[in-house]
């Protein structure tokens, strides 16, 4: 298997980051009674979803690349509805990362690390 390109290792420990430090941020706003009420639950699963993309990221895994791409795009969307510039922030760091996990050499570690969930035929 072909070495791990640094820009992949980076965007998954970004990853990662990003979603152990909103699940902590946002710790303290559970609560046990009514979860569901202030939205605490879903900002909580959108953050485990940073992890395990990140996580799986590292691992090789195509499918990953895609599911934080699709996460990024989401967030994209949230900032229309804040100041223009999460707006704009958001949208650099989308076109980043698209650009950083679909660069030649990290198409070709994916490839090569054959963990996309595609199945091979031989």
């Amino acid at each position: 298997m072909r070495r791990r390109p640094v820009s992949v290792t980076v965007v998954g420990w970004l990853f990662i980051a990003a979603g152990v430090v909103g699940l902590a941020y946002h710790a303290g706003d559970f609560r046990t009674q009514h979860p569901f009420r202030d939205g605490v639950v879903w900002v909580a699963l959108v953050r485990l979803l940073a992890v395990a993309g990140g996580v799986f990221l590292l691992r090789g895994h195509n499918w990953a690349r895609w599911l934080l791409l699709a996460w990024l795009a989401y967030h994209v969307v949230l900032s229309a509805l804040h100041t223009p510039f999460e707006l704009v922030f958001h949208g650099v760091l989308l076109l980043a990362i698209a650009y950083l996990l679909f660069r030649p050499g990290a198409s070709a570690y994916f490839a090569a690390s054959g963990r996309g969930g595609e199945r091979r035929l031989s």
